[in-house]
């Protein structure tokens, strides 16, 4: 009885693991928003003109509607984010280190390379050289954003360490309010590309530190009052339909008074996919091989490589909303990474898992200190 309880357990153990029923089909609900959104915006132009026009002031190019739905998307994620588990990982920092270095030093400056020769060079017979220009700050946009929601998921489907993921996320979070737009500005300046300085701040204000700050306050307060068990229970999931219907209806949105381009130029979604697939797989290679070289745990490694991998597109949304509006290429092309996430994202955990032996090793324990 004994040795079949034993079995049992180790079979539930080994069974893969699976997304949730949503984030199973996100590309399936993104492909419908897009139906939803091209379908509104022929057939009700002028409702949809009156939405793009709905701005929070004159100029500021934050449309009213979508401005909502990306702040109720983003919240929910801050208030997962545990700042108090950073200290305990000072005991063993490579994966964290790594982790920093690719996502800050490689990942943007990689993908606004590939943005530059594919959209300005290799695409150009495709692709106007304004709209080549936007697209590329909308890749950088998106590149400049690490993952902070989906990841957690990534994480759980390779067996990754959750309090090492939570902390990667955290400092990632850290990093990203005074680093995101000067490294946005700097990119987007050597493409040649405009980008309001102002603007680009406010955006940071809006959509980082302000949900960062309201988040982590919330957190605090409720943890305090109600303890962790009713607040991980009984309060986060509250949100988990809010954070869904809000994503859908930005996308439905976004597609809505991106119609008429997406109708003439429904090829610029195919190419501008093609640097989001290559940056992904040479990122998450990247963070995975380093990982192994500096002998870190697979449980830190695999979480680590998906979040040099993923992106978090809610900000990069908002953001390439509010420089360039919401019927502009740049807001296209950072949606197109959503379309594109899930079933990449889903590649790479696999390479994770099948590769699982290569930290035999260190997983036994022969280096503690990772």
């Amino acid at each position: 009885m004994k040795s079949e309880s034993t079995n049992e357990t180790l079979a539930k153990s080994e069974a893969p693991k699976r997304l949730a029923f949503f984030e199973r089909y996100l590309t399936v609900w993104v492909l419908l928003c897009m139906v939803v959104g091209l379908a509104f915006g022929k057939l009700l132009p002028g409702v949809t003109a009156t939405l793009s026009k709905l701005e929070f002031g004159q100029g500021s190019q934050v449309n009213v509607p979508i401005g909502i739905l990306l702040w109720l998307m983003i919240y929910p994620m801050m208030l997962k984010v545990d700042f108090s588990a950073i200290g305990g990982i000072a005991k063993k920092p490579k994966g964290l280190m790594v982790t920093i270095f690719v996502n800050w030093l490689v990942k943007p400056f990689s993908m606004a390379l590939l943005a530059w020769v594919f959209m300005q060079h290799v695409f150009s017979a495709w692709i106007s050289p304004d709209m080549a220009k936007e697209y590329t700050a909308g890749l950088i946009i998106l590149a400049a954003a690490p993952c902070t929601a989906m990841v957690f998921v990534w994480s759980y489907l390779t067996d990754g360490d959750p309090v090492y993921t939570l902390v990667q996320v955290a400092v990632n979070d850290l990093i990203m309010l005074v680093a995101f737009a000067p490294i946005v500005m700097f990119l987007c300046d050597v493409a040649n590309v405009i980008v309001p300085p102002k603007v680009l701040i406010t955006s940071v204000v809006v959509f980082i530190v302000i949900p960062l700050t309201a988040g982590w306050l919330t957190r605090k307060l409720l943890l305090k009052s109600h303890g962790k068990d009713w607040f991980e229970k009984n309060f986060l999931p509250k949100f988990h339909p809010v954070m869904m219907w809000s994503l859908l209806l930005t996308l439905v949105l976004i597609f809505a008074f991106q119609s008429e381009n997406l109708t003439k130029r429904w090829l610029a979604v195919l190419l501008i996919a093609v640097p989001i697939i290559i940056q992904v797989y040479f990122n998450s290679g990247l963070v995975y091989l380093l990982m192994r070289v500096f002998r870190v745990e697979h449980k830190v490694a695999a979480p680590g490589a998906l979040i040099g991998a993923s992106n978090f597109f809610e900000l990069a949304v908002a953001v390439a909303i509010t420089l360039f509006g919401a019927n502009s290429g740049a807001a296209l092309a950072t949606v197109v990474g959503v379309l594109v996430e899930v079933p990449v994202m889903l590649s790479v955990c696999g390479m994770c898992n099948r590769t699982r032996h290569w930290f035999a090793a260190t997983n036994a324990g022969v280096n503690t200190g990772s």
